[in-house]
């Protein structure tokens, strides 16, 4: 399908990205791949498209997605010369409560995951600025059968906090089923009820944090797509609470994804964003905004401002700390972690080495998910500065917790691992660490 004539535009975008037929065929399959759905095609494809025949409709999206990676911004079906889906055939929501209910309802399904898995993780995905969803209290539509109270907002907010700590000691493919039929079942007819304009501007605020949450346990899955909605929900609710603290903290979130997906100029975006959307934080909640800022500048090779926004962290942090130790919060642990990604995108695996481990004294031990993959991180940064014995004993920690939880991102790491292991095996500590871990990690993920 398509027309005689020659795609002009999708001729310009491609030479404006510099590729050849055969690399840009390329740039398509691997984002196929990274969605769940490989393909397979080669120079004569392109060819083809340049010609004028459209390609199928499954493969336009990641046309889209290639092209606005590889150029920075986003890109649409005009660019590429592409017909626009026909928008009665696409599910849209009429509120975000609407929205929410779907969302969930497609998480609860066990029968519906292969779907999820395949959710597109987009850089050209449009984020709502913070006046463009702020005051948007009637796109939730009121009830009138009865009226919500603030009790009913502190129940939120405490299963919220418990959904939290499970994903933490769990890991998000345990907590998120959970979190998904609460956002369905119990949230979603308190936000459709009606009473005072200050409970529900509470009960938004606390919806939007429960939203951001089961974005993070959707990533911890490494389920990107579905992630990125759940994000964009928590916009939206947050704006509409006028929530400026869910906002930026939702936005960083999304910086987090991205830079650990290789996308650093996407990462630098959302994390300047997320602040710029908190201009009157704290010491701790700064050095929290900051960390990440400079993660996002050091992945991009910007040396000069991940230094300055490093050591903006550590001053803020030094400040919060003399306030007073908070729990559950960003501490000298989530610091040092962020030191050490910083050191490691510029070059210095050594200094990133001394990071990571400073990084697993300074955690507290009810964050056991974030302990198994980050010991994994520091393992391999061992391995590849030559340290086999001491990745050994780190992957050995690592692996005393494994057990207790349930984490894709944890799983990626031990396929990893196994790999990474493998040419080493004559060694003693290198064939115990290997045969322990085909008795402790799932048989589906160990490498044949």
């Amino acid at each position: 399908m398509g027309t005689s004539e020659p795609n002009t535009a999708l001729q310009g975008l491609l030479r404006e990205t510099g590729w050849t037929l055969r690399q840009c065929a390329q740039a398509i399959n691997r984002i196929g791949t990274e969605r769940g759905t490989p393909k397979q095609y080669r120079a004569p494809s392109v060819h083809q498209w340049l010609s004028g025949s459209h390609p199928r409709e499954d493969a336009r999206s990641l046309i889209l997605e290639a092209f606005a990676r590889r150029l920075g911004r986003p890109v649409t079906y005009v660019d590429v010369g592409l017909p626009v889906p026909d928008s009665r055939t696409q599910k849209t929501s009429s509120s975000m409560v609407d929205g929410i209910i779907d969302l969930g309802r497609l998480d609860m399904d066990p029968s519906r995951r292969g779907v999820l898995s395949v959710a597109l993780f987009s850089v050209a995905l449009t984020i709502p600025e913070w006046p463009d969803v702020v005051g948007r209290m009637e796109a939730v539509q009121k009830g009138t059968r009865t009226r919500i109270g603030m009790s009913d907002v502190h129940t939120v907010s405490a299963m919220t906090e418990q959904l939290s700590s499970m994903d933490d000691q769990f890991g998000g493919r345990t907590a998120r089923p959970l979190a998904a039929s609460f956002l369905v079942n119990t949230v979603a007819p308190l936000l459709c009820t009606d009473g005072p304009e200050d409970v529900r501007k509470a009960m938004m605020s606390a919806a939007s944090d429960l939203c951001y949450l089961t974005g993070y346990m959707a990533v911890d899955e490494g389920l990107h797509g579905l992630a990125q909605r759940y994000y964009l929900k928590a916009l939206e609710l947050a704006g509409a609470s006028e929530d400026h603290l869910t906002y930026c903290t939702t936005l960083r979130g999304m910086s987090v994804q991205a830079v650990d997906l290789g996308q650093g100029p996407m990462a630098q975006r959302l994390a300047d964003a997320a602040a710029a959307s908190s201009p009157q934080a704290g010491p701790r909640m700064r050095a929290f905004l900051a960390g990440q800022q400079a993660h996002a500048a050091a992945q991009i090779g910007d040396r000069r401002s991940a230094l300055m926004y490093l050591r903006e962290a550590e001053v803020a942090m030094d400040k919060a700390e003399s306030r007073g130790k908070v729990f559950g919060s960003y501490d000298p642990a989530s610091l040092s972690y962020h030191t050490s990604q910083v050191r490691f995108e510029m070059g210095d695996v050594q200094g990133a080495v001394a990071a990571m481990q400073m990084s697993d004294r300074l955690r507290y031990s009810v964050y056991r998910r974030t302990r198994v993959k980050e010991r994994a991180i520091l393992a391999e940064r061992q391995l590849s500065i030559g340290h086999l014995e001491a990745a050994c004993q780190t992957w050995a920690l690592a692996l005393d917790d494994y057990p207790l939880v349930n984490s894709g991102r944890i799983d990626q790491r031990m396929t990893d691992m196994f790999h990474l292991i493998r040419p080493h095996i004559r060694n003693h500590e290198a064939q115990a660490l290997y045969e322990r871990a085909r008795t402790v990690v799932h048989p589906e993920l160990i490498p044949v």
